[in-house]
């Protein structure tokens, strides 16, 4: 089993290429091969004992999908994108990052299998962005994409050439529309949903974390561990039963800022949550406004997929894998 994850440098795919590292194996095959690949160098998984390949270039240069598809890879996990609040402020960047690379793999793709047949397993991290307001709760998986931010626009798109570039037999592609991840490890980034993570995540360990939107704000959730264990499932699931309808939303949980911040008082108390300071952002809040609140993700589930069911086990996840256990 040769696998590609492109966007390893990130935190999902670091996490990726460690789990599946430690487990062995794919689809109930060894894994002898893994490459890693993104515009800044990912870091090696601990353990691995296969052929292990760190490749760094940048996924929009010439020749560069061609060039990581050349050893045939058996299944391709592609993460690389800007975030949220990039794609909106950078609308060339977005488009050219998010939609014209993907495009560009796809088409490598497509020109390899007519030319000796290739046609890999391709899990594509898209996003609950590709939806927007008005939107029920839950949100229905028929739910028409109409998406209100640049970011989703382009996930909405790779998640239709996804769905045609399967059709016509060039990969077989599933589509994994993620929760907003949290609890993000690391440093605040540009996302425009990076707050989710930065009031509990920076609380933990007794520094000040901002709030830029109101307290009532509903929005749908996911641990990193969830988010890996999304892409793994997608990566061995049968889909025939899945069908012509590619892309799923996932499995998550629905809270409020408010729950969040009184799930952080349960866990680790008022200290940490005088920690979170108020601070109104009108462009994250413009944006929140079209957030989706939570799915029913009723075929995801029908499938296997699992997720968190409180934001004390969300936090509990963050401190068992970030901080050894312990805050």
């Amino acid at each position: 089993m040769k696998i590609l994850i492109i966007g390893a440098a990130g935190m999902v795919g670091s996490k990726l290429a460690q789990r599946l590292t430690t487990d062995g194996s794919l689809q109930g095959k060894a894994i002898n091969s893994l490459t890693l690949a993104d515009v800044v160098p990912a870091q090696a998984p601990t353990g691995f004992g296969g052929k292990l390949a760190i490749k760094t270039l940048d996924l929009t240069s010439p020749d560069a999908a061609e060039s990581l598809i050349r050893e045939r890879p058996d299944v391709i996990f592609h993460l690389a994108a800007i975030v949220s609040g990039e794609a909106e402020l950078d609308f060339e960047k977005g488009y050219r990052i998010n939609l014209d690379s993907t495009r560009d793999l796809f088409e490598a793709i497509r020109k390899a299998n007519q030319a000796d047949g290739y046609r890999p397993r391709l899990v594509f991290a898209s996003s609950i962005a590709v939806v927007g307001a008005p939107l029920p709760f839950p949100i229905p998986d028929d739910f028409h994409t109409t998406p209100l931010t640049s970011y989703g626009t382009q996930k909405a798109i790779c998640e239709l050439l996804l769905s045609d570039y399967s059709r016509k037999g060039y990969f077989d592609g599933l589509g994994i529309r993620l929760p907003t991840i949290c609890i993000r490890p690391g440093t605040p980034n540009k996302a425009a949903s990076g707050f989710f993570s930065n009031i509990l995540r920076e609380p933990l360990v007794g520094k000040e974390a901002v709030l830029p939107v109101d307290e009532s704000v509903r929005h749908w959730h996911a641990s990193p561990r969830s988010a890996v264990g999304f892409l793994i499932h997608g990566a061995g699931i049968d889909l025939e039963k899945v069908g012509a309808r590619r892309n799923l939303s996932m499995p998550g949980l629905s809270a409020t800022v408010g729950e969040q911040i009184e799930a952080l008082r349960r866990v680790a108390g008022d200290k940490a949550v005088k920690l979170i300071r108020r601070e109104p952002d009108e462009m994250i809040m413009r944006i929140c406004a079209g957030w989706a609140p939570g799915f029913e993700a009723k075929r995801a589930r029908e499938l296997g997929f699992t997720a968190e069911t409180s934001f004390d086990e969300i936090i509990r996840i963050h401190i068992e894998d970030e901080l050894g256990g312990r805050i």
